[in-house]
């Protein structure tokens, strides 16, 4: 491990994925932080005689962070899609009527899809009428039973980049409140509270949820535009809300804020969608420069 030429490759594969693709920078730091926390260890413990990480340069590999505007879908093509998938599948199953509320709370709440399958209702605030509110506190990505600490196929986490218990409120729209609330008066809840579910009242795997999203979007989308990337994956309605709402001119730190980025990933990967708003900053200096003439 002292060899400087066997730290490199070590130091060289945290780079890469298990598909040999290269990492997000942040994995390759989170990777470096576990390798040197081990290495520390083994120093205190007496099994190394110094820090082979000292001698080396090495540097994270930086990846493109920037998100395809081809990807986005506007609004009404959002609400013709949410309404294909409660026609996948027979209705007596609702294959794809108990799963409109998971798709619909990625696009009008900006949800990640790991934390759309978590969200309870004890944990939702559901009005009648106007905005509602959900607190998120719990993901369940699914990452397979030989990698998962419960040996199940999802895991229970916290938020992703916060601290163990933190939490986040998110704000719901009320056309996302209503959804919500008819997918409950449909369907239920879990024996948890969680409001999505397979028939078994387990939690929604992800290739349940891809199937759902291929088939509506084949329902919804014209030969053109299914054969192009929008809306390709179910994540792509997140990109397709957080967008939006920078477009509507919300204030970037409130948009970072809802949906869990800090501000600088936030303008960092969405730079290429904020369609129109280099026109709309040169009106406004162009009228503060006017004031002066």
């Amino acid at each position: 491990m002292l060899d400087p030429a066997v730290t490199r490759t070590v130091l060289q594969a945290l780079q890469l994925k298990r598909d040999g693709t290269v990492a997000a920078a942040e994995t390759q730091r989170r990777k470096r932080m576990t390798l040197v926390n081990v290495v520390g260890y083994a120093i205190e413990q007496g099994r190394l005689r110094a820090d082979p990480l000292a001698t080396v340069n090495w540097r994270i590999s930086e990846t493109a962070k920037q998100v395809d505007p081809r990807v986005v879908v506007n609004p009404l093509q959002a609400r013709s899609l949410l309404c294909a998938i409660s026609y996948v599948g027979g209705y007596r199953r609702g294959r794809g009527r108990r799963l409109v509320g998971l798709f619909a709370g990625m696009y009008y709440a900006g949800l990640r899809p790991a934390e759309a399958v978590a969200v309870t209702l004890p944990d939702c605030h559901l009005p009648a009428e106007g905005w509602g509110r959900a607190t998120l506190h719990v993901t369940r990505p699914q990452a397979g039973k030989k990698w998962t600490d419960s040996g199940q196929v999802h895991d229970e986490r916290g938020l992703k980049s916060r601290p163990p218990g933190d939490t986040r409120p998110v704000p719901l729209p009320p056309e996302l409140v209503k959804v919500w609330m008819r997918s409950v008066d449909t369907f239920g809840t879990a024996d948890d509270g969680r409001l999505f579910f397979n028939e078994n009242g387990g939690i929604v795997g992800s290739s349940t949820y891809d199937r759902v999203w291929h088939e509506a979007r084949e329902l919804a989308l014209p030969p053109d535009l299914l054969a192009s990337p929008l809306v390709a994956r179910p994540y792509d309605l997140r990109h397709s809300a957080l967008s939006t709402w920078l477009n509507a001119g919300v204030d970037p730190t409130e948009v970072a804020e809802r949906a869990g980025n800090s501000v600088e990933v936030l303008l960092t990967r969405y730079a290429k969608c904020l369609y129109g708003r280099q026109a709309v900053a040169n009106e406004r200096i162009e009228a503060l420069l006017d004031e002066y003439d």
